[in-house]
């Protein structure tokens, strides 16, 4: 469609000098929405066509976090480092207020942005995403997936300890993207298996894995790293709108993770779809992407 673009990857200096790299799509002078990508991820992770993109108005725009694709890796770094990070790729691109949107591991730091930078997010949605490790009153750990388990608890332990799991998985995924989905299958509910066989989702996942894990898993294991330490915010500081999404179906991230942000987070939305799970955060972004750029605060009812 005229007027949709795709943008050539680009990048932006952090406050310490690193490079941060982003690409965005769509409409150039629509609504900008900031994506943060799952774990492991990059900015190539799914996302509407960019012609689909412009028709609802929007500019998506996505970075690499430190450590995976382009970006320069940040050891130590904490899940609010988001937020700086997200300033810098929105002063490159001239863009004063934006809303923003994080999936799986990046739905903390989505939260991450709309917590320290309440003067510039208009809005904020997070997708099946995770609460803090440890939270009170939540058994972190139940109904996740066994692997899932075995990766947080090493990341709880040390970095040493998840390294030993990680690289290894890592270089494999490196030689060949599809050994995680395949990895990820035997646990995987019937919903996830339908969403992650439709060609083009598939092909973007693994063009987004392999992107991720180009250079390193370093950015993988401070992902896990970062979720499992204090997270440097209160999420019940939010003061901007924010919407949260789960498939109840979810053994990647458990829908009570969801339940208990709502509790916290002064007026959130949450919306538990009852047949879906994970993956189900991919066919229902664009129903978020439209509340996110919404000129007016809706009272949302995705399905």
């Amino acid at each position: 469609m005229a007027g949709a673009f795709v943008s050539q990857m680009r990048t932006a200096l952090s406050a310490d000098g690193r490079r941060v790299t982003f690409e965005s799509w769509g409409d150039g002078h629509g609504r900008p929405v900031m994506l943060m990508h799952g774990t492991p991820g990059s900015r190539l992770g799914p996302r509407p066509r960019a012609s689909q993109l412009y028709r609802q108005g929007i500019h998506l725009i996505a970075f690499d976090r430190p450590g995976y694709g382009g970006s320069d890796p940040l050891p130590g770094r904490r899940v609010a480092s988001a937020a700086a990070d997200a300033a810098a790729v929105a002063d490159e691109l001239g863009i004063d207020r934006f809303a923003v949107v994080g999936r799986s591991g990046g739905g903390p730091h989505a939260l991450a942005v709309a917590a320290l930078l309440p003067e510039r997010t208009t809005r904020a949605a997070v997708l099946v995403g995770l609460a803090p490790f440890g939270a009170d009153g939540l058994d972190w750990f139940a109904g996740m997936s066994l692997d899932n388990v075995r990766e947080y608890t090493a990341a709880s332990h040390s970095a040493a300890r998840l390294s030993e799991r990680l690289v290894p998985h890592a270089e494999s995924i490196r030689a060949d993207p599809r050994l995680l989905l395949a990895h990820l299958d035997p646990d995987m509910p019937e919903s996830d298996r339908q969403v992650v066989t439709n060609t083009n989702i598939r092909a973007m996942l693994l063009l987004n894995y392999l992107e991720a894990l180009r250079e390193s898993p370093a950015g993988w294991i401070d992902d896990a790293l970062a979720l499992c330490a204090p997270w440097g915010f209160d999420p019940a500081d939010i003061s901007v709108p924010v919407l949260l999404w789960h498939g109840e179906q979810d053994v990647f991230v458990p829908a009570d993770h969801t339940r208990w942000l709502a509790d916290r987070i002064p007026g959130a939305r949450a919306v538990v779809h009852p047949a879906a799970a994970h993956f189900g955060a991919l066919p229902i972004l664009p129903d978020i992407l439209s509340w996110l750029a919404a000129p007016e605060v809706l009272s949302p009812e995705p399905a």
